[in-house]
C-alpha cells in the first residue's frame, strides 16, 4: 500500500484549480442508466471511486468513451445493453456511492439486484431510507445473500409522497436515488425532507437537461413529475466543494497563501464562516464571476483563534471537512470544540493526530481541541478518506517527517494530491509500503 512522506514546515503559495466533484459525479454517472441516449459529463475527476463506478456501469451495459483514456476531463456514457441489472459485490464493496445505481436501474429496467455497499469505516450508514423510498414508489424489495433485490410490478414505478428524514437528518444518496427513479415513474412524486446538498442540485440540473421535470431541488421538498422517456445531455460537473475546503485549510495550516480557481464559493458559506472566525481570510478575486466557479484567495493570520463547530446537513458545516478543520484547530491559540452530528463515530483521526502532539479530548460525539504551538512529525495511519486529508494537512505543518500510511483511502477522493501540493511548495512524495 502506498504512503505519503511529508517534510513539514513549508509554506504553501501558488494556484490550485479545483476539480469536478466526486460526490456529484457518481450519481451523475449513474443517471446515464436512465436513457439510451449519450450523456456527456465534463470535469469528471480521475479518482479511484470514479474508476470503480466506470467498471460497475460497464458491467451494467454502459459504454464509456473519454475519461482517463481520452482527455481525462470529459466522458460520454451510453447504454448499449440493458439486459444486466446486477451490481456485484466485488465492485460495490469498494464504495458506498455504488448504491446510487439502484434507483436508475429500477426505473429504467424494472428490476435491480444491488449488493449491500461498502466504503469508509466512519460509522453506520444504513440503506433503509433508500429502500423505503423505492417501496413508496411501488417497488417490491427483498434481501438475498447480501443483495438488495428490487422489482417494479408491471415494469414501471408510480409516483407518491415520500418522507426521507432519518435519525441523523436527510440522506444525500437516498435523495439522489429516489429523485432519479421518480423521473420515469408514473405520476408525481413529492420527496419530503430531501437532502439540500449542492450535489443534489447538480443532479437535478442534469436530469432536467435530459427531459425530467423537477421542482425544488436544493430545498427540503422536491417534486418530480414523471415522464415517459429521457434523452441525452451535455453537463459540466459542479466543482468539488470538499476539495476546495481542504485546500483552504492547507493554506491556513501552513500560514500560506493559495488562489483556488473554479472554486464553488457559494456552496461553502458555512466553511468560510468558520474559517474566518479562526482568522483565515477568504475572498473572491475575480469580480462578477460565477459564484460556483470563481477564483478565491485564501490566507491566514499568524495567530489562529479557537472556535466551536458542529457538523450538520447542508447548508450547515459539512462532516466531510471536520477532520481537516480539526487539524487546523490543533494549532489555534486556545480550546476549540468540534461536535459531529452526522456520523458520531467519525473520529478515527483523533488518535493519529495525538501521535503528532495534538491535545485532544473526546467525549461521545464531541472533541475538545487544546491548541499547541507545534505538531511533531510521526508515522500515522489513514483510516478513511477525509481523515487521510486531515493527517496530510497536519503533516504539512508539523516539524520533521510525517509518514501517512494507507493513502489508498485518499486516492478515492483527491486526484494526485501529492503532486498538486508539491506544485505549491510542499515537500511531499508518494512511496511504496515500507519494509
Amino acid at each position: 500500500m502506498d504512503r505519503f512522506v511529508i517534510q513539514g514546515g513549508r509554506r504553501l503559495e501558488g494556484t490550485v484549480r479545483i476539480n469536478g466533484s466526486k460526490n456529484a459525479s457518481l450519481p451523475l454517472m449513474a443517471a446515464a442508466l436512465l436513457t439510451d441516449q449519450p450523456v456527456t459529463l465534463r470535469g469528471v475527476p480521475d479518482l479511484a471511486d470514479i474508476g470503480n463506478m466506470r467498471r460497475l456501469l460497464g458491467e451494467l451495459g454502459v459504454e464509456i468513451a473519454g475519461g482517463p483514456a481520452g482527455d481525462g476531463r470529459a466522458e460520454t456514457l451510453r447504454v448499449t445493453d440493458d439486459s444486466e441489472s446486477h451490481a456485484r459485490y466485488d465492485i460495490v464493496r469498494t464504495m458506498r456511492a455504488s448504491i446510487c445505481v439502484l434507483g436508475p436501474l429500477l426505473a429504467a429496467r424494472g428490476r435491480a439486484r444491488v449488493s449491500m455497499p461498502g466504503g469508509c469505516a466512519i460509522g453506520d450508514r444504513p440503506v433503509d431510507l433508500h429502500l423505503r423510498g423505492m417501496e413508496a414508489l411501488g417497488a417490491e424489495i427483498e434481501l438475498d445473500g447480501g443483495d438488495i433485490i428490487a422489482r417494479a410490478p408491471g415494469g414501471r414505478l408510480r409516483g407518491d409522497t415520500i418522507f426521507l428524514g432519518g435519525a441523523f437528518g436527510s440522506t444525500v444518496l437516498g435523495t439522489a436515488n429516489v429523485m432519479s427513479a421518480a423521473t420515469l415513474a408514473e405520476g408525481t412524486t413529492v420527496i419530503e425532507s430531501a437532502a439540500c446538498e449542492p450535489e443534489i442540485v447538480d443532479l437535478a440540473r442534469l436530469l432536467t437537461a435530459m427531459g425530467a421535470k423537477i421542482e425544488g431541488a436544493g430545498s427540503p421538498r422536491v417534486t418530480v413529475h414523471g415522464v415517459e422517456k429521457l434523452g441525452g445531455a451535455d453537463h459540466a460537473v459542479l466543482p468539488d466543494r470538499i476539495e476546495a475546503a481542504t485546500y483552504m485549510c492547507a493554506a491556513a495550516i501552513t500560514n500560506g497563501v493559495l488562489t483556488l480557481e473554479d472554486c464553488p464559493l457559494d456552496c461553502l458559506l458555512s466553511v468560510t464562516d468558520r474559517l474566518e472566525a479562526v482568522g483565515v481570510r477568504v475572498e473572491c478575486v475575480d469580480g462578477n464571476a460565477d459564484p460556483l466557479r470563481c477564483a478565491v484567495r485564501v490566507a491566514a493570520d499568524r495567530v489562529l483563534k479557537p472556535i466551536e463547530v458542529t457538523t450538520q446537513p447542508h447548508p450547515g458545516f459539512p462532516t466531510d471537512v471536520q477532520a481537516q478543520l480539526m487539524a487546523l484547530l490543533c494549532l489555534a491559540d486556545g480550546n476549540s470544540v468540534v461536535t459531529e452530528k452526522i456520523f458520531p463515530e467519525r473520529f478515527l483521526h483523533v488518535a493519529e493526530l495525538s501521535r503528532m502532539g495534538a491535545r485532544l479530548f473526546r467525549q461521545g460525539n464531541t472533541v475538545v481541541v487544546s491548541g499547541v504551538r507545534t505538531l511533531k512529525g510521526a508515522p500515522v495511519m489513514a483510516s478513511d478518506l477525509r481523515a487521510s486529508a486531515g493527517l496530510v494537512l497536519a503533516g504539512l505543518a508539523a516539524e520533521g517527517t510525517t509518514t501517512v500510511n494507507r493513502v489508498y483511502h485518499l486516492d478515492r477522493g483527491y486526484e494526485r494530491m501529492e503532486e498538486r501540493l508539491a506544485a505549491v511548495g510542499a515537500v511531499i512524495e508518494r512511496a511504496g509500503e515500507s519494509a
